[in-house]
């Protein structure tokens, strides 16, 4: 019989290619959303209507699902660090595991795991010496360390429901449909190769089809729980991520140049620290625990997103 997973955030980048592959490995899946009038189920894939700030959720989708991937949360990056969107980041992710939590204590459900995205912001910039962060570094007390304690706490209660919970600290996604990488691409199509600050800073990254794969095997695994790096073997540097994208793109045709930190300051606000902030983040644990990765190396992961031979 096929397992039915309910997906938090599932119209977003991640929750759309996650989606194709659960639904290529056999299973249905329910999207959760606000606004359910002008999508389109289809087949194995239909939508369900919840309510985050009304605290309201469809009660048969609940109670059909096997698993949750709980996916849902405001951009960290999408906009200005005032204090309203900060607060948006937040409860965005609190109040939606809240909303499942609470439901999966008062409602009689088959729900047998829930996995949830969390984030590296945990861990904050790197220390000196750099040693790379394992999901036993206690977290950063900045604004996205402490956003991230709350938001892996509050979808920890699905746990007093008797669901096993994993929660995934991902990296920097790379997606050729959109997210990071899309900003990078920008200027590499009119041929500059944009350094972001001195171009020093170490990225954690991870390929879309690693993070979606692990979501589903951290799913599918029972001996998974608690917290894991979502990030692949080699952390790059900003300077290495932009250079060999600008070689996938433009061969020898570009010109690198940086763009300063105060100018970026500027332009980002307080969101500027993340793109400026070197987060170098160790994998053992999941890969200890049986995974592997298709895209190992930046330049596997860049050839296959841009097509080209690195």
């Amino acid at each position: 019989m096929m397992e039915t997973v309910l997906i938090t955030g599932g119209t977003g980048l991640v929750g759309k290619r996650l989606t194709s592959l659960l639904v290529e490995k056999g299973y249905k899946v329910i999207i959760l959303s606000r606004n359910i009038d002008k999508l389109q189920h289809n087949g194995a894939v239909s939508f369900a209507k919840w309510d985050i700030d009304k605290q309201t959720i469809d009660l048969k989708a609940l109670q059909t699902a096997d698993y949750i991937i709980h996916l849902a949360g405001a951009g960290v990056v999408a906009k200005r660090w005032t204090e309203s969107y900060k607060r948006e980041i937040l409860e965005s992710r609190t109040k939606s595991s809240k909303l499942i939590t609470d439901s999966l204590k008062l409602h009689s459900n088959q729900v047998k795991a829930v996995v949830s995205s969390s984030a590296i912001g945990w861990y904050g910039p790197d220390k000196t010496p750099v040693i790379p962060f394992t999901e036993d570094d206690v977290p950063a007390a900045d604004f996205l360390g402490q956003t991230c304690v709350s938001w892996e706490e509050s979808i920890s209660h699905a746990s007093e429901s008797g669901a096993r919970v994993c929660k995934l600290r991902t990296g920097i996604v790379l997606s050729k449909e959109g997210g990071a990488l899309a900003e990078f691409i920008k200027p590499i199509r009119f041929g500059l190769a944009a350094i972001l600050g001195n171009g020093n800073q170490k990225i954690s990254w991870i390929h879309i089809d690693d993070l979606c794969r692990m979501f589903i095997y951290a799913m599918e695994n029972n001996s998974i729980s608690g917290s894991y790096n979502a990030v692949a073997n080699k952390p790059v540097s900003n300077k290495e991520l932009t250079l060999t994208l600008a070689r996938a793109i433009k061969g020898r045709f570009f010109t690198p140049f940086y763009v300063p930190a105060f100018l970026l300051k500027l332009v980002l606000g307080g969101s500027s620290i993340e793109v400026l902030k070197s987060t170098t983040v160790n994998n053992a644990k999941i890969k200890a625990a049986g995974f592997t990765f298709l895209y190992p190396s930046v330049e596997s992961a860049i050839g296959e997103i841009t097509g080209k031979k690195l």
